[in-house]
């Protein structure tokens, strides 16, 4: 039994399925552990692993050229006129992420491995396994960018293994195993067919003791030591590099001391704990499902502590997939070669749900790797917008593999060459983090005017009443339902679009930019209401909406922005709460659920919410890793469930804006009393709150003096002036 929540998930079996494998990263290194004792595996991941299919060539479609023509065909009518708006290629994928290999560790025969149990850790990052005869622990070291492994068994035999479901035929692999003084170092090479692209294993193997010896399989086989250190790194590379150097990196890692896991442990825990450990929810859990595996606490679908325990796996899960790129599609794991999707990074919806939680939940260094994703694709989004739309300026790609930013991944019925709004979605995060913490990042900024400089070439096209008009315009992944998949005026474009011009013009103000800016932005047209009282996903007559379908990309408005809310704009938030009600699931995908419920949070439908939640967690989208599948019955691994909840849970409790703070806007009924610290605003305080059925109270630690409007959940409303290091406690009770 547990009186608080667990900070951790556990097992009392083997992982069968690699999906099942408890998970440990540092944003660039990724484990996954899985298999019994007598047969252990470690798969190996990096966020650079992505094989050559054709993309690493591919380039934005020259177009610019066709564009007026298609435009004018537009405006004058033609429903199906962007469907040859293109260059005639077949649909390229982007490169898909893969496994490296499996550090395979096998041990002596168990039996029924007597005391069998496997757990992760969330405060440290380290997932162990215990039984009779068998001791191991894994985590990827946010210090020193490796993956520590200890083993402690009286024999063990290891090995480099690339054969994972899924390898393309052709792969050339070679490895190699050389003895040390204390140990062996053990290599692995993959050629990619058809490619001078490669990717290089090393692991250094230390032994405390015993008999070392090499095995005729290219692995190496301890006897009789006390315990036996594995350090790993994975590369991918062109050419042949020698990897002795990067084994003496390794070794570098760990001088000669009694216990150099302790060390390395040491090291790591101090960055992975402070950043885990700011955020906190206590649902008031059930002690009794508290301390089941996570497998049997998630049949409880309607218990307080699964919340409990998702929320702190999936903030977890995405500090540990965020580094060098923020999370893929699959967080930075997998156990097949064949990755859904190409495991890519996909910005219409995907990255976007899953770094939802950034801000608010106190993890600026998943705002850090998003940032350095986006400022790296830069000079691709300048060619996309040169390419496609002949403008100045960027437009992000919907599909990336982290290498390259060019849009080249589309098709008729996906043509997300047309899609303008990628750039201003994904540097939302980045003024989400200078609100947050006060400061105004100069790269930020200078994005920001290349997204408006390309809007000022972009548009150029007005409407019978002289507003402007976006076009070609699409809507992520819909199409009206009397009029091809290209359109004119798709509402998410115009909020982008407006949103865009307005925050670059409040980066640069007292400027002939800002100004200009602005006024391209009040040129824009409004949000059209549809014959059903809903928000129309597009705003130019006559094009009718497509109801049932996975995306809400014309809510876009209402979540990340804040354009339409119920306290600014109350007549728009009542037409998208109808567009909302009007929304199918069409196709059941976790991401549909969870951006379902982002937006009902913000129109303060707490039973919306509950039900969307429901959805996902009672329909078998999680597995026993706590990560999560795109469709119910743990079909397709992917991250989003995962990584998104935590923002739904942060998003139902607190909301703010530079200038408002919402409380408890849209708290299911199902949970009566809580506890969520730590969380950010942004109007640069933290903020704890507390609920119950007696009232609740919040304490605010504002970190600058800034007035604010407070809002409750009874739709109460009052101005309150914070002054910097002075906390300033709320009794909800008393408004």
């Amino acid at each position: 039994m547990t009186a608080t929540p667990v900070h951790g998930t556990w097992e009392p079996a083997p992982a069968a399925r690699w999906e099942d494998g408890f998970l440990s990263g540092n944003g660039r290194h990724g484990a996954l552990v899985l298999g019994a004792p007598d047969d252990e595996r470690t798969v190996v991941t990096h966020h650079t692993l992505v094989r050559p299919n054709g993309g690493e060539h591919a380039r934005p479609p020259e177009l610019a050229a066709r564009l007026g023509g298609l435009q004018d065909r537009l405006l004058a009518g033609d429903p199906h006129a962007a469907e040859d708006f293109t260059d005639g290629r077949d649909l390229q994928w982007v490169q898909p992420f893969h496994p490296a290999f499996h550090v395979r560790l096998r041990g002596p025969r168990t039996g029924g491995a007597s005391g069998y149990r496997r757990w992760v850790d969330f405060a440290t990052g380290v997932t162990g396994t215990e039984c009779e005869g068998w001791s191991s622990r894994v985590f990827v070291s946010r210090a020193d960018d490796v993956i520590v492994q200890r083993v402690t068994a009286p024999d063990l035999d290891i090995a480099l293994d690339h054969r994972l479901p899924g390898a393309p035929a052709g792969l050339a692999v070679a490895d190699g195993a050389l003895r040390t003084a204390d140990g062996a170092v053990l290599t692995l090479r993959a050629h990619y067919p058809g490619s001078d692209t490669a990717c290089t294993g090393v692991t250094l193997v230390l032994a405390a003791g015993g008999r070392t010896r090499l095995t005729p399989t290219g692995g190496v086989r301890v006897v009789g030591a006390a315990s036996v250190l594995l350090l790993t790194r994975v590369l991918r590379h062109t050419g042949e590099p020698d990897p002795m150097p990067h084994a003496g990196a390794l070794r570098a890692l760990v001088p000669d001391d009694e216990d150099p896991y302790t060390r390395l442990l040491d090291r790591h825990t101090a960055p992975h704990r402070a950043a885990y450990e700011r955020v906190t929810l206590d649902l008031g859990g059930d002690p009794a499902d508290r301390a089941l595996p996570g497998s049997a606490l998630l049949r409880h679908t309607g218990s307080p502590a699964l919340l409990e325990r998702l929320f702190a796996a999936g903030r977890y899960h995405l500090l540990s997939a965020s580094g060098l790129l923020p999370p893929r599609l699959t967080g930075l794991w997998t156990g097949d070669w064949d990755t859904a999707w190409s495991g890519a990074l996909t910005t219409n919806a995907n990255l976007n749900l899953q770094t939802a939680s950034a801000a608010a939940a106190a993890l600026p260094e998943v705002t850090a790797a998003h940032a350095a994703f986006v400022m790296r694709q830069l000079p691709d989004w300048r060619e996309n917008a040169r390419a496609v739309f002949g403008a100045r300026g960027v437009v992000a790609p919907t599909h990336t593999d982290g290498e390259t930013g060019y849009t080249y991944h589309f098709a008729r019925e996906y043509p997300h060459q047309l899609w303008t709004a990628g750039a201003d979605w994904l540097l939302k995060p980045l003024v989400d983090h200078d609100e947050t913490y006060g400061v105004r990042d100069p790269h930020t900024a200078a994005a920001l005017a290349e997204v408006a400089l390309f809007y000022e070439d972009f548009l150029t096209r007005t409407d019978e009443h002289g507003q402007l008009a976006v076009v070609p315009s699409y809507s992520p992944e819909n199409r009206p339902a009397n009029a091809g998949w290209g359109a004119v005026n798709a509402a998410m474009d115009l909020s982008a679009a407006r949103h865009a011009l307005r925050t670059a013009a409040a980066y640069h103000p007292g400027t002939p930019d800002a100004d200009r800016w602005q006024s391209l932005a009040d040129r824009l047209p409004p949000h059209r209401v549809n014959a059903d009282g809903a928000l129309a996903e597009w705003a130019w007559p006559g094009l009718d909406d497509t109801y049932d379908h996975r995306h809400l990309s014309h809510l876009y408005g209402v979540w990340p922005l804040d354009e339409i809310n119920p306290y600014d704009t109350p007549d728009l938030a009542a037409a998208a709460h109808r567009a909302l009600e009007l929304r199918g699931a069409e196709n059941d995908s976790a991401h549909g659920h969870l951006h379902h419920a982002l937006v009902a949070a913000r129109l303060r439908d707490g039973e919306r919410v509950a039900h969307a939640l429901a959805q996902v967690l009672g329909g078998d989208f999680f597995h026993a890793s706590l990560m999560s599948a795109h469709y119910p019955k743990r079909d397709v691994y992917n991250a989003d469930a995962a990584h998104a909840l935590p923002a739904v849970l942060v998003e139902m409790l607190v909301q703010s804006t530079p200038d408002r703070l919402v409380l408890l806007p849209a708290l299911p009924a199902a949970l009566p009393s809580g506890e969520l610290r730590g969380v950010r605003t942004r109007f640069g305080a933290e903020l704890d709150l507390s609920w119950g059925t007696d009232g609740a109270r919040a304490v605010l630690r504002p970190q600058r003096a800034h007035r604010v409007e407070v809002r409750t959940s009874s739709d109460g409303a009052r101005l309150l002036d914070l002054v910097a290091g002075e906390d300033h406690v709320l009794t909800l009770k008393t408004w």
